[in-house]
């Protein structure tokens, strides 16, 4: 079965279920300690960064996220196991230290990101959310996952018995949440700070027995698409069945955001391939596609760039870091290539056209984390791209509406094919799964 393609979904659909829960949180609480002690989902920490947040600071999140292993202890030891292991004596050594309290209440946390340069904010609700049962339609994904990944996540939670980041999930717009939140965000924040980005991050923490009671009742008319943390969500299910009954394990903690205004917006994740020269990369692509180079300037990252925001653009870009091909046009072949039982929101994305007519039938190559490099943004892309004498192919955005109906079509993009932005900051709230 091809996983990025429809799978068989149930009619049943239900609501979101939003319960507040005991924070942990540094005891620490002025922006600047918490700037040092957070970081970026760990999926977006390279092993350079990991490096540089640990020795940011002692207690730095990542040291939980990513723990790091002395491979002389490893031994013949599993590697996530170990480093699992790790990770949930760290934590409790900091709670027995007093770094990290934890809420002597539960509660929900309103959480606000805003961008600078005088970008909308993005406004959502951080809690415990209910796993839904098997067949609900509460929470769609909409990215494959690599199980590698899940597990070494499931092992984590496992260990720690914790959600140390939470996952983001866009909901469906609904007048009475907009009210609520408008109404809740006042006040001084009880957590603040400005991450590396200029995004500042603001929280404040909702105890008030009925406006929980309130917020709790609104988001069981909404659904949700997952917008970030498809792998965590999976561990977290996969959690959940190992421990049916087990306290705190039928939810993960999730930021809770509208679709549409005060929502996220969506960037692309770019796609690397090691040791594959660009002149055979072109080569090989103009035997389905047309390909075309195109002037690259003395800022290969800016033409880049230009040509992805350009609306009347198609198609995609290949790039060795240094020239840049434009690849558009199709071939019926190529065409053919995409699965054709699969929705037509699916088949209509450049992520599942470069997945399955250029990656896999023209370059022969396999989608697995060894074989096909992420990039987060342009820079990131080339950079690599250098680095691995390989090509890069710079893909561009789906909307959050595309996102949203592959979603609900019961499909699933490639993994790692959407950014959701701003991002929450992990390490500011954490939730225990024992009360």
């Amino acid at each position: 079965m091809l996983s990025s393609s429809a799978d068989a979904q149930s009619p049943l659909v239900t609501g979101l279920e939003i319960r507040p829960f005991r924070a942990l949180t540094y005891r620490q609480r002025d922006p600047g300690h918490l700037a040092r002690v957070s970081s970026p989902a760990y999926d977006l920490v390279t092993p350079g960064g990991r490096e540089r947040l640990a020795d940011a600071d002692p207690h730095n999140i990542v040291r939980l996220i990513l723990p790091r292993v002395d491979p002389a202890a490893r031994g013949d030891g599993d590697a996530a196991q170990l480093s699992a292991e790790l990770s949930a004596r760290t934590l409790r050594d900091w709670q027995d230290s007093g770094v990290l309290e934890r809420d002597d209440r539960p509660a929900l946390w309103l959480y606000e990101l805003r961008p600078p340069g005088g970008a909308p904010a993005t406004v959502g609700w951080l809690g415990a959310v209910a796993i839904p049962p098997p067949g609900s339609r509460a929470v769609l994904p909409h990215e494959d996952t690599y199980p590698v990944a899940v597990e070494g996540r499931r092992a984590l939670l496992a260990a720690t018995a914790t959600d140390l980041e939470p996952i983001v999930l866009a909901h469906d717009t609904d007048p009475v949440v907009t009210e609520l939140t408008a109404a809740a965000q006042r006040g001084e924040p009880a957590l603040e700070l400005e991450d590396a980005d200029a995004v500042l991050h603001r929280l404040w923490r909702i105890s008030d027995p009925q406006l929980l009671r309130e917020v709790a009742a609104a988001f069981t008319a909404t659904g949700a698409v997952i917008a970030d943390g498809h792998h965590r969500f999976a561990a977290a299910q996969a959690h959940a069945r190992a421990n049916p009954g087990h306290p705190g394990s039928d939810a993960i903690l999730a930021l809770l955001t509208p679709m549409g205004p005060g929502g996220l917006r969506v960037e692309a994740i770019h796609r690397v391939l090691p040791d594959l020269p660009l002149e055979e990369a072109t080569r090989r692509a103009a035997a389905g596609f047309r390909v075309e180079e195109l002037p690259a300037g003395p800022s290969p990252e800016a033409a880049a760039r230009r040509w992805l925001a350009d609306p009347a653009a198609s198609g995609f870009l290949l790039s060795d870091g240094r020239r840049l091909v434009r690849v558009d046009e199709p071939d019926p072949d190529v065409l053919a290539s995409v699965p054709q039982e699969a929705p037509a929101a699916w088949r209509g994305l450049d992520v599942v056209l470069a997945h399955h007519g250029l990656l896999e039938h023209l370059w022969g190559r396999r989608d697995d984390p060894a074989s096909v490099l992420v990039a987060h943004d342009v820079a990131e892309a080339l950079r690599l791209a250098r680095e691995r004498s390989g090509t890069a192919v710079l893909l561009r955005a789906p909307s959050p509406a595309d996102v949203a109906a592959v979603a609900r079509a019961g499909a699933r993009m490639p993994r790692k094919s959407t950014l959701f932005v701003p991002k929450p900051r992990t390490g500011l709230v954490l939730r225990p799964h024992t009360d």
